[in-house]
């Protein structure tokens, strides 16, 4: 019943209270339409001077809405609307649309992807970063410049250009600052060292000038998953939680002489004790997520400076600069990677040492003999094999390398930096009387360090034969003598665990591996991301001179270039042009790279690396042209449009688009009102897209992760959307509220194929033999295949690594509505509020997706749905805020309280997927824990005390109740695209105006 949506203002706000949707961003639309300067232009249309009537859904939220709100940050903020799912700011690195963007944070308005949301900075754009998703890092905005957020919740192609799909988020400089103003706020993180973000500003306005200085700075604290008990459970509880059969202690296979197996694979006997989980079917089963963080420290910088001159004739010219920078100086990882391909013949010396194919241990390592000592092994056994999915060098005993290090022991630490410079310069002024022009233009460039460091899967084979070291002559084979050392492969090696404090009874000190041999095995690993962005754009706008009963028709007309680049350089390390073959670091070898046996076929050019990706250097640049222009046509005093249309040409393949757009808004009375639009805006392939390069990310396929390779595609064309909206608005004394609907008809979407779909398609039945799947076949590399796409034994254990492209996919359909309520009144001295917003999604719907010819993926509807490894994001079908607010003199108070709905995993669709039985745990028992991801219901506090004029002083309680978020199958246990990791926090804050 709290569900059911009636026509009419009583019912209307009836059912925005009882659900507890937040107004949060909206409730300012009322209060920041009335303070907008008249000569601006809003969000949603190109005239310069014309005011928002709310033809087009606009939320508005101002500096003084996000103050009572406790001053979040961006991501925080972009987590809390309704409008936004699946927002990337949060430790993910499980997930390929998370990975190498660490310190990022990103706007998603209805779940659409954020590549659809477009993000600008005073209406004008910013460049989108290469790492990851190509999206706009807004970690980077300088939110101690910023007067105010505009959120236009609909398409907007036909004003912005490319992206504007699922809508805008504007950012909006403050223009009339004067003196200065500092700010200051300290957050307490249980377990972390909290986060800090400090603020200092300068403002004139008068004399023909007016600028603006802005500096900000902020820190986050690190937050270990140790010090959330819910981020790590036992693996019954759940075996997605982080768990691999790819750990140290492994599993491997004793071998005879002549290298037949001499019995099953077996578990290494210092699992248990060092913390791992030993299957039923004695394999070792470890834990990473152990030596991660859930929140990383980062530091972050931005600088902004906005500089505005009067000139002769009315007319300003205008100049921004704004640098931006952050720094994650430490990014925990796994101890190591699993080596996702089997060792070279260069490696094994030439010769075939086992029918299992793997990573061979002589009988003579002295890890293996001490091993023997303790442990009964067949007496054939004249060496063993960890076969390539079920063993890494260093685990559960951590990194070598890291072991003494006091915060962080034994996890691999690499960084992430960022740097962004932006400076725009404008032109504008009257052209003639009632004509107005504007010239400007906009240059942007972003760069994106990430490193990291993995193992040579030939020289991890070299070392487990004795051959490992800076100093070894490996031509001359003295295996762990005149500088040569050996590897050990076995728990032994190791003493305990350095995160749970486990200690090993089966410790051997003489057969430790060495520091040494740990620095020649770690290798750097990488990649530089540059991306650049130049857009030149003039315009004229102003009066027709034509009039209609409502007014004088005001037009906009004009044109854009812009210009993108991008620029991938990857180490020595980490490039194919230098480093193309398994064994090319042994023997400098640039192909054709050797077999994985002898006389079997040479293998793809993959490069050395045994998990990280190996690619080649690229660069891409494109340009667009475009046309544009606008009417506001005032057709009665009640009655007024806006038209919009857009033409822009991509060039090459890609071609060109146009796309119109119209918006009708009519005043029934003085109290209701109704609006509605369609337009058709469009997205055009970013130019990395394009090349045939590719990308390496990490994904979970079965119970352990692999390297999936997503490739570039030059015949991609732009998606293109038909949007349908319409509202009511009503408005009685202190009564706001209103509720729209919004449909988006997207086709021809830019996706990378879906992961889930391959995967489950290729195995399912008796489709790896099929020739009908032959081509589907060739995107897989299995164990045992010697590095060569398709061969080896098909089954969803044995895949070693993945291909796939993008692509324009299946048609996606969403719709649903937009509820909002907002009443204030004074009651003696205090000023009341209560309101909220909410999104409810009636549907997200995707076609089928094909790959090489066959449908991997059948048409669902994500709405409510988790939608892990698909093409959409996590979509709640409710998200809500809900606020009460009392003011009384200097003191101000403000609870928030935060709904996302419950999701259903699709996973569980499958009676023999992740939620059937487990045959790894005795009794093969079903795990159906997790089916639903549970709804997230959180409440927020600050208190405000406004000390003298222009000071304020704020406390928060954020999650008053210390909630965990919700239990989820993923590696730490929740989803942190919708919930938080946190659980209470306090916050202080101060700002004043000095």
């Amino acid at each position: 019943m709290m569900r059911r949506i009636f026509w009419g203002a009583t019912a209307l706000s009836a059912v925005t209270m009882l659900h507890i949707a937040p107004a949060s961003a909206q409730i300012a639309s009322g209060e920041g339409a009335a303070s907008v300067p008249a000569d601006i232009i809003v969000t949603g249309t190109l005239i310069r001077g014309s005011r928002e009537d709310a033809r087009a859904p606009v939320d508005v939220i101002g500096a003084q809405e996000l103050q009572r709100q406790g001053s979040p940050t961006v991501v925080e903020l972009m987590k809390s609307l309704p409008t936004s799912t699946g927002v990337l700011g949060d430790a993910n690195q499980f997930d390929a649309r998370s990975q190498g963007t660490e310190g990022i944070a990103t706007v998603n308005l209805r779940g659409l992807t954020p590549e659809r949301t477009l993000v600008l900075l005073n209406s004008k754009r910013l460049v989108a970063t290469g790492a990851g998703a190509p999206t706009v890092d807004i970690n980077l905005i300088p939110l101690a410049a910023i007067g105010r957020v505009e959120v236009l919740k609909d398409g907007a192609a036909a004003t912005y250009g490319s992206d504007a799909i699922a809508g805008v988020v504007n950012f909006i400089t403050r223009t009339d600052q004067q003196g200065f103003r500092a700010a200051g706020s300290y957050k307490h993180v249980p377990g972390s060292n909290g986060d800090f973000d400090g603020s200092l500003s300068y403002g004139h306005r008068g004399d023909g000038l007016r600028f603006l200085v802005a500096a900000g700075y902020q820190t986050r604290g690190q937050l270990l998953t140790l010090d959330r008990a819910f981020s790590l459970r036992p693996y019954p509880e759940n075996p997605q939680g982080g768990w691999t059969q790819a750990g140290h202690p492994g599993s491997f296979v004793p071998i005879s002489a002549s290298g037949a197996a001499l019995g099953p694979i077996q578990s290494d006997a210092s699992c248990a004790p060092l913390g791992g989980y030993v299957t039923t079917r004695n394999r070792c089963i470890a834990n990473n997520p152990q030596f991660d963080a859930l929140t990383e420290t980062e530091r972050r910088g931005q600088v902004f400076i906005d500089i505005t001159v009067d000139l002769p004739r009315a007319m300003e010219l205008q100049a921004t600069a704004l640098y931006g920078w952050s720094d994650i100086p430490r990014y925990l990882g796994s101890p190591s990677f699993l080596p996702s391909l089997p060792p070279s013949l260069v490696s094994l010396g030439g010769v075939d040492r086992s029918s299992v194919s793997g990573f061979y241990v002589p009988g003579d390592n002295p890890g293996l003999q001490a091993y023997r000592a303790q442990n009964a092994l067949p007496a054939a056994t004249a060496g063993v094999v960890f076969p390539t999915l079920f063993y890494r060098p260093f685990q559960l005993g951590g990194n070598p390398l890291t072991l003494d290090d006091p915060d962080n022991p034994g996890s691999s630490i690499g960084s992430r930096s960022s740097n962004s410079t932006r400076f725009t310069l404008a032109l504008r002024g009257p052209l003639t009387e009632g004509i107005d022009f504007d010239i400007s233009g906009t240059y942007h460039q972003y760069s994106r360090i990430i490193r990291g460091a993995d193992i040579y899967g030939d020289r991890l084979q070299l070392a487990l034969r004795g051959l490992g070291g800076a100093n070894c002559d490996i031509a001359a084979s003295t295996p762990g003598q005149n500088g040569c050392l050996w590897l050990n492969p076995f728990g032994n090696a190791v003493s305990g665990n350095p995160v749970s404090g486990q200690t090993n009874p089966n410790y051997v000190a003489s057969v430790a591996n060495s520091i040494e041999l740990a620095r020649w095995l770690y290798v750097p690993h990488i990649q530089r991301i540059d991306t650049s962005l130049l857009v030149a754009d003039a315009a004229i706008s102003g009066d027709t001179g034509l009039q209609l009963p409502g007014g004088e028709v005001k037009f906009a007309f004009g044109g854009q270039f812009r210009r993108s680049t991008y620029r991938f350089t990857p180490s020595q390390s980490a490039d194919l042009a230098t480093t193309p073959c398994r064994e090319t670091p042994i023997n400098g070898n640039l192909g054709p790279c050797a077999p994985s046996t002898v006389g079997g076929p040479s293998a793809q050019a993959g490069g050395a690396f045994g998990f990280l990706g190996t690619t080649t250097a690229t660069q891409a640049s494109g340009n667009v042209w475009a046309t544009f222009a606008e009417l506001q046509l005032p057709i009665l005093d009640s009655l007024n449009g806006q038209l919009s249309a857009r033409y822009e040409d991509y060039g090459g393949l890609v071609g060109s688009t146009f796309n119109p757009q119209g918006r009708l808004r009519f005043q029934m009375t003085d109290w209701l009102a109704v609006r509605g639009g369609l337009g058709t805006p469009f997205r055009g392939p970013p130019v990395q897209y394009l090349t045939t390069n590719s990308f390496t990310g990490l994904q979970l396929i079965g119970s352990a992760f692999r390297p999936v390779e997503v490739f570039g595609t030059p015949a991609l064309k732009p998606e293109s959307s038909t949007n349908i909206s319409g509202g009511v608005l009503l408005a009685i004394g202190g009564l706001k509220a209103s509720i729209d609907y919004f449909r988006y008809n997207i086709r021809d979407t830019i996706v990378s194929d879906p992961l889930a779909g391959m995967v489950s398609t290729l195995t399912a039945g008796g489709n790896c033999d099929d020739p009908a799947f032959a081509t589907l076949r060739q995107r897989f590399y299995f164990n045992g295949g010697g590095g060569v796409a398709g061969a080896g034994i098909c089954n969803v254990g044995n895949i070693s690594r993945v291909i796939t492209n993008y692509q324009n996919g299946a048609k996606v359909t969403n719709s649903g509505l937009d509820i909002l309520l907002d009443y204030s009144a004074e009651v003696g001295p205090v000023r009341i509020g209560i309101g909220g917003s909410a999104t409810y999604n009636i549907e997200y719907r995707t076609g089928e997706e094909s790959v090489a010819g066959v449908v991997v993926q059948p048409g669902f509807d994500a709405a409510g749905k988790f939608n892990f490894q698909t093409t959409a994001y996590p979509v709640p079908r409710w998200k809500d805020q809900a606020y009460v607010e009392a003011r009384y003199g200097p003191l101000n108070g403000r609870i928030t309280f935060n709904y996302v709905g419950k999701m259903y995993d699709q996973r569980a669709d499958s009676a023999t997927g992740i939620f059937g039985p487990n045959a790894n745990i005795p009794g093969s028992p079903a795990l159906p824990q997790g089916t639903y991801i549970d709804s997230f219901k959180t409440a927020d506090f600050t208190l405000q005390y406004e000390i003298m004029p222009e000071t304020m002083l704020s406390l928060s309680v954020i999650n008053l109740t210390n909630r965990d978020p919700p239990f989820a199958r993923l590696n730490y246990n929740y989803d942190p695209f919708t919930a938080s990791a946190l659980g209470r926090q306090f916050k202080i804050g101060l700002s004043t105006a000095l």
